[in-house]
């Protein structure tokens, strides 16, 4: 299949993305900048999914309404739902519908529960075609071949009999070598980011993998990818990338983190030659502007589809559909590129060919029809969400420097209900702890259980994972306004975000 994940789904939350307030309108791209440095599916939730376990290593069931599980990494794992694409933020039932609340930490979070899930899950990397998948393609195969065969006949009969002294001219053979595209065609951007992109197989030591997408980052030879497309290769499995021009390295992953769904990876005896993509200015992308995506979707390697971007700050979970999943957070780029499994870890470009993305999640509105090998899964209905650039570099920058993610975070446990009203901070953390940890950001900012944080700086928080998403766009040290409710006043305070190295 590709890189999408199957499987889990995770907490519900507003469909419309963080709203600036009074901030300006969106400043045009600028031009990309110089020098080297450098997708999943959501499955439909059952009615009857379970409701959210205890994250891996913790005891006990999930906890009540306005709990929080823990105030640190990991989340406990998202509801259980089936193969394919699940619901999109804000799409299906409310979140929480007859089932106990879930919280979670600013830089570490809790189980949801409810019925419906939010933002975009992953599908696994599924195996390579096997059995009727493979068949399926070989049988294609031959359809085109006989298909080209039956439409050389039919040209030749035409000619053959064609008495009307036709005055069509054919173009010359030298021709098409003479076609120039301009810069800034998705043609010539397309030519000159291709060469630097690379299809990325994992392999489990059970025989597990999939196929994924991914981009020179640097002419060390690291590749930026997403972490649920390397997740099967991890602990000793196998990992290739393969140019277009057919050119397989090895590799190995450098570091990669589950909350942010960043990987780097690196080849082993990289070529000399390398190019690194640019990399382009998330933060300056406007609703609107042309966008262009380049994967592996459904194993078909070198595709470029193009689109444009639909939304800014689109607040997306996903989960890999592990057991001991634990979920990604993004502010993420929505385009309505066409983007499918396999497209995950693909460069997200803008006009001039710079990387303002790492695409990552779509979503969908069913299970859908068979894929590669006889899995499950959905393709693109025209909604598709990156990672930004401007996050994603600095995650691969700490990946590539330390091995391990660095998060931002507040120190307080807040619940996952979409309220729409904000995030509140619960009045139990995970096991009896603190909600509001001791000493961190945000007990030396004054904040308390209960608490609702209505906004970060000027973006409207709306629920427990907008803040997240919103918190970790940041980096450890940042300084940011908090806007909040007690007891029906407003408040606002300044607070330092401390950090967390790790997943766990």
């Amino acid at each position: 299949m590709s890189t999408e994940n199957e499987g889990n789904e995770v907490p519900p939350a507003p469909s419309a993305p963080p709203v600036p307030v009074g901030s300006p309108a969106a400043s045009p791209q600028g031009p990309a900048p110089e020098g080297n440095t450098p997708t999943a599916p959501l499955p439909p939730v059952p009615e009857d999914a379970p409701a959210a376990g205890t994250p891996a290593g913790a005891a006990g069931a999930p906890h009540p309404s306005g709990q929080a599980p823990d105030a640190s990494w990991p989340p406990p794992p998202p509801v259980t739902a089936p193969h394919g694409e699940g619901q999109a933020y804000g799409e299906g039932p409310a979140y929480g519908a007859g089932a106990a609340g879930a919280a979670g930490g600013a830089g570490g979070f809790g189980a949801g529960a409810g019925g419906a899930a939010w933002g975009a899950s992953y599908q696994q990397p599924a195996p390579k075609p096997r059995g009727r998948g493979g068949l399926v393609a070989a049988v294609l195969v031959a359809a085109l071949v006989a298909g080209g065969l039956g439409g050389g006949l039919g040209y030749t009969l035409a000619k053959d009999h064609d008495d009307s002294g036709s005055t069509t001219v054919s173009a010359s053979d030298g021709s098409a070598a003479q076609v120039k595209r301009a810069p800034g065609t998705i043609a010539n951007v397309a030519a000159k980011s291709l060469p630097s992109t690379v299809t990325i197989e994992a392999e489990g030591t059970n025989g597990d993998g999939g196929t994924g997408t991914g981009f020179v980052f640097d002419t060390q030879g690291h590749i930026l990818t997403n972490n649920h497309v390397v997740a099967d290769a991890l602990n000793g499995g196998k990992l290739t990338a393969t140019f277009p021009n057919g050119r397989k390295y090895d590799a190995e992953v450098v570091g990669h983190a589950q909350g942010y769904d960043v990987a780097v990876v690196k080849l082993k005896n990289p070529p000399s030659d390398l190019k690194p993509l640019a990399l382009g200015d998330s933060d300056k992308v406007a609703v609107g502007d042309e966008t262009i995506a380049i994967g592996a979707p459904f194993g078909l390697s070198n595709t470029v589809t193009t689109g444009i971007i639909s939304a800014k700050n689109r607040p997306v979970a996903s989960s890999d559909g592990s057991s001991s999943s634990k979920a990604s957070y993004m502010s993420a780029l929505q385009t309505d590129a066409s983007i499918n499994p396999g497209n995950s870890g693909g460069p997200l470009l803008d006009a001039s060919g710079a990387v303002i993305g790492i695409n990552s999640a779509i979503q969908s509105t069913s299970g859908g029809g068979g894929g590669f090998g006889g899995s499950s899964q959905s393709g693109s209905i025209g909604l598709g969400f990156a990672i930004p650039i401007d996050q994603a570099k600095y995650v691969a920058q700490q990946l590539i420097k330390n091995g391990k993610p660095v998060y931002a975070r507040i120190g307080a446990s807040v619940s996952l209900e979409d309220s729409s009203n904000g995030a509140k901070i619960t009045e139990q953390g995970t096991a009896g702890s603190a909600a509001v940890e001791a000493g961190g950001p945000a007990d030396k900012a004054g904040l308390k259980p209960g608490d609702v944080i209505t906004k970060l700086d000027d973006m409207v928080i709306d629920s427990g994972p907008t803040l997240i998403g919103e918190i970790w766009t940041h980096k450890p040290g940042d300084k940011v306004t908090i806007t909040y409710k007690r007891g029906g006043q407003e408040h606002t305070v300044d607070l330092t975000l401390g950090s967390r190295v790790g997943d766990s």
